[in-house]
């Protein structure tokens, strides 16, 4: 799978889980009263002391007026036996605790036979290790194998279906949902993640458009401030040739000094040139006849041959250590190098 199409299912992913989440809470928000029903060992249903006979998987209809008039805009929790389901370790960094959603679905087909869109799963909280580590339990089933018992709960006009089971030996832990089912919120949960996706996109155009104007304006600023420096420059050596009278020679001289003292534009030039893509710059310093740049590289031993080969610069060093930060994919550089002059003689 390519870079793009990874980086495209996992944004689709986020979004499904984000919209999912939103029209639950706004399900819960809009509705006060709570049933439980409780998968029992015979494989019935109970609820609030009534059973449900269960045959093949499915409810039984039709229900009794009771129960139907509970579970009619209500919030169901439907209580399933942990035999329906498989329980997997998972252990992670402790900071990836603040996208757990997201990484237990981009992990959960490798975990379980079924894939993201065909399991109702979910995890535990998370437990510390030792170290930097935590683990939680991810809990999995096939949506297949509860879908008739969630939807024949929904027929009777609930607000949501929650499924959720306990996982075996971890009755602190408390229930773990795998499934919020919305009756009726398909439409309503498409609105919901064409909504994120329109808005996260816009977010993107805007801040892309926003760094485009900010590097065409400084871009520009730093030209217009180079050619006012350089008329500055002229300037002044104009009025010092007037006041005491310099020859010919004197002039050459004053001449050749401008051209020896380095350019900032050409500098920068020469770089972007000799930098492969995969390095870029967090500093650029340009000291008398010397330039120290600091960046990161993928392979920063190789920017040292490379600036040496170059026509504007020699003596290239590192004035720093090398180093390399745990997560990041390229090494932290600072290398130093003489400026070559661009003065041509006779000019």
């Amino acid at each position: 799978m390519s870079l793009l199409s990874s980086i495209r299912t996992g944004f689709w992913h986020w979004i499904d889980a984000a919209a999912a989440t939103i029209v639950a809470l706004v399900a819960r928000l809009t509705s006060s009263r709570l049933v439980r029903v409780v998968e029992e060992p015979d494989g019935s249903l109970t609820c609030e002391g009534e059973k449900l006979p269960v045959a093949d998987g499915r409810l039984v209809e039709p229900l009794s007026p009771k129960i139907s008039a509970r579970l009619r805009k209500a919030r169901v929790e439907l209580m399933l036996l942990p035999g329906r389901f498989v329980f997997r370790p998972l252990e992670l960094p402790q900071r990836a605790s603040e996208f757990l959603g997201g990484i237990v679905r981009a992990q959960i087909d490798r975990l379980t036979p079924w894939g993201a869109a065909e399991a109702a799963f979910g995890w535990t909280a998370p437990t510390n290790l030792t170290g930097e580590r935590m683990v939680v339990t991810v809990v999995a089933t096939s949506r297949a194998l509860i879908a008739p018992l969630v939807t024949g709960l929904a027929a009777h006009g609930p607000k949501t279906v929650r499924a959720l089971t306990q996982a075996p030996d971890m009755a602190d832990a408390g229930p773990v949902g795998v499934w919020d089912y919305a009756p009726g919120g398909a439409i309503d949960l498409r609105r919901v993640r064409l909504a994120l996706a329109s808005v996260l996109l816009l977010m993107v155009l805007t801040t892309v458009g926003s760094l485009g104007a900010l590097i065409f304006i400084g871009d520009d600023l730093d030209a217009q401030r180079f050619e006012i420096s350089r008329r500055i420059a002229d300037k002044r050596a104009s009025a010092l040739i007037g006041r005491e009278g310099l020859g010919n020679a004197a002039l050459t001289a004053l001449e050749r000094r401008k051209r020896e003292v380095p350019s900032s534009v050409i500098v920068i030039e020469a770089l972007s040139q000799i930098l492969p893509d995969h390095t870029y710059l967090t500093e650029l310093r340009i000291i008398g006849d010397r330039v120290q740049i600091v960046g990161v590289s993928r392979d920063a031993p190789a920017l040292i041959r490379l600036i040496e080969q170059s026509s504007h610069f020699t003596r290239a060093t590192f004035f720093a250590p090398t180093t390399r930060s745990p997560g990041e994919p390229g090494e932290h550089f600072n290398i130093e190098a003489r400026i070559e002059p661009v003065y041509t003689p006779g000019i």
